[in-house]
């Protein structure tokens, strides 16, 4: 996996991919608040995607993003760039457009 760099962003300025232009999975969300809470303790890295106009995208960590935009407002989260896409993504939804 190329790396380009790790960056520290509140999770509800992230987008969504197409796949999930709708938001996190409600189930999994919740299973996620009943067993994490707020805690961000152990919490994977998420991964995103840089678009050519600047956007990130959040290629794994959906509900992760959503769980800690919606009990945490404003708290940054650290997510890995992986790749860059030759597209740009700023018309995508955001975690915040979707939350719950």
């Amino acid at each position: 996996m190329t790396r380009f760099g790790t960056i520290w962003i509140d999770p509800s300025l992230l987008h969504l991919p197409p796949s999930r232009d709708q938001g996190a999975d409600p189930g999994k969300l919740q299973r996620q608040i009943s067993r994490h809470g707020n805690s961000t303790k152990g919490m994977p890295t998420l991964l995103g995607l840089r678009a050519v106009d600047g956007a990130i995208v959040v290629y794994d960590g959906v509900t992760r993003a959503t769980r800690i935009a919606k009990l945490l407002p404003g708290q940054k989260v650290e997510i890995e760039i992986i790749d860059v896409l030759a597209t740009p993504a700023a018309w995508l939804p955001t975690v915040g457009d979707k939350l719950p």
